[in-house]
């Protein structure tokens, strides 16, 4: 099997020390003769690892000056009430989001299972992104029972914020049923999207939401930028 990298350690190494607050945005990282001290390498490997962590919008050199924290991965919880905005706003971020495309096709044996459909019936499907301060940082899917939403799509275009979306189609409130997290390395398109390589590191959430009777209304699958976001789980989660 292979090993990682060692640019590719010392990159996860200062990337985790940022989202722990060892660094903080704006502040100046170590020069790199302490890097390469510290991590027994030549400057080279450290400026490898250092230029991944600006490609990826973590730091920024500043010529003559040295490299600084860009900023810190936002941290994003995960609870029964998910929502994307306001937990961004919460963290002092500023949201964006991009709605790529709305289809409506058949559900296939997975999705519908987890909208308590049959299979073939019709869904709404929804590609999007979202971002964080410009930075783009999930790229998703999530699918709608189509016969209970029938203009989903025409009201979502026209807002593009499921919370919105649902408000307008009679659902005031809805909450997250369950949640599964996987560890997955980054596709070509998604690495597009996300403005990653190949093979990076994303976290896969795989969801439902149901309405206030239990009902299942989103089943939806988010990629989130591995070194951009922190997820965190209140203690009435874990």
């Amino acid at each position: 099997m292979a090993s990682t990298p060692v640019w590719k350690s010392i990159s996860l190494t200062l990337t985790e020390e940022i989202a722990q607050g060892q660094y903080e945005t704006g502040s100046k990282l170590p020069p790199e003769s302490q890097l390469s001290a510290r991590f027994g390498v030549n400057r080279h490997t450290v400026r490898r690892a250092l230029a991944e962590m600006a490609e990826k919008g973590l730091v920024h050199a500043r010529r003559g000056a040295g490299v600084f924290v860009a900023a810190a991965p936002t941290d994003y919880p995960l609870g029964k009430r998910v929502r994307f905005r306001q937990s961004l706003r919460a963290a002092g971020r500023t949201p964006g989001a991009k709605l790529l495309a709305i289809t409506t096709r058949n559900a296939n044996q997975k999705e519908a299972e987890a909208l308590d459909l049959a299979p073939g019936d019709p869904i709404h499907v929804t590609d999007s992104l979202s971002f964080a301060d410009g930075a783009p940082v999930t790229v998703a899917q999530s699918c709608f029972p189509a016969t209970r939403f029938p203009n989903f799509p025409e009201i979502h275009w026209e807002n593009q914020s499921v919370t919105e979306s649902f408000r307008q189609l009679g659902v005031p409130d809805y909450t997250r049923a369950w949640t599964r997290l996987t560890a997955v390395a980054a596709n070509p398109t998604q690495a597009l999207h996300l403005m990653l390589k190949e093979g990076d590191p994303l976290l896969r959430s795989v969801s439902v939401n149901t309405d206030q009777d239990g009902t299942p209304i989103e089943f939806g699958t988010t990629y989130f930028a591995g070194q951009r976001i922190t997820l965190t789980l209140s203690q009435d989660e874990l």
